[in-house]
């Protein structure tokens, strides 16, 4: 099964559009920003994610609680324990087995959002700086846990990264996932 955050579920999607495109959402604190991704995390875990784990299904994530760690904690400075607390709360201990980081420098990065047919939301309209910092944070993160993270080289294109992916899922877990 297939999830994102925030969203995810209906209150959590309620969320989302706070944060990404409701006039509301702007002019956010950043704890404010923090407790309302940790809010929409925490529904998620209980309503799906841990349902479907129950159920023995996998479960992909288009992200989790390292944004959160990044986002908010590294490029936001706000407090790192604050931040793995509140998470951890969220999360009701489910972690990742395995977290795919889509690698690419800050500006490259947002040449490409410039491109795509639709306005920049809230948080893709920071500044480079801010994601300059988000990719720092990443990839310290990846430094940290080389065996949770595996960071991917995202300048290719869509077919090579889905490739070394797939290669990576087939050998990380043994043939559970089949090519």
């Amino acid at each position: 099964m297939t999830t994102r955050e925030p969203g995810g579920t209906p209150a959590g999607d309620e969320i989302r559009h706070l944060l990404q495109h409701a006039p509301q959402g702007h002019g956010l604190f950043p704890e404010a920003e923090l407790l309302l991704f940790a809010a929409s995390r925490a529904q998620l875990v209980r309503e799906v994610i841990l349902p479907g784990l129950a159920e023995a299904k996998v479960v992909v994530s288009d992200r989790f609680h390292d944004s959160t760690t990044v986002y908010q904690g590294l490029a936001r400075r706000l407090s790192a324990s604050q931040v793995a607390a509140i998470n951890s709360f969220a999360i009701d201990g489910s972690l990742p087995d395995i977290t795919f980081i889509l690698d690419m420098d800050a500006k490259e990065g947002l040449a490409r959002l410039h491109k795509r047919e639709r306005p920049a939301d809230r948080m893709e309209s920071e500044p480079p700086s801010f994601y300059e910092a988000v990719r720092e944070g990443y990839l310290q993160l990846a430094a940290g846990e080389p065996n949770r993270f595996k960071v991917i080289d995202a300048t290719r294109n869509e077919n090579e990264i889905a490739v070394e992916i797939q290669s990576i899922l087939l050998r990380t877990f043994h043939g559970f996932f089949t090519a």
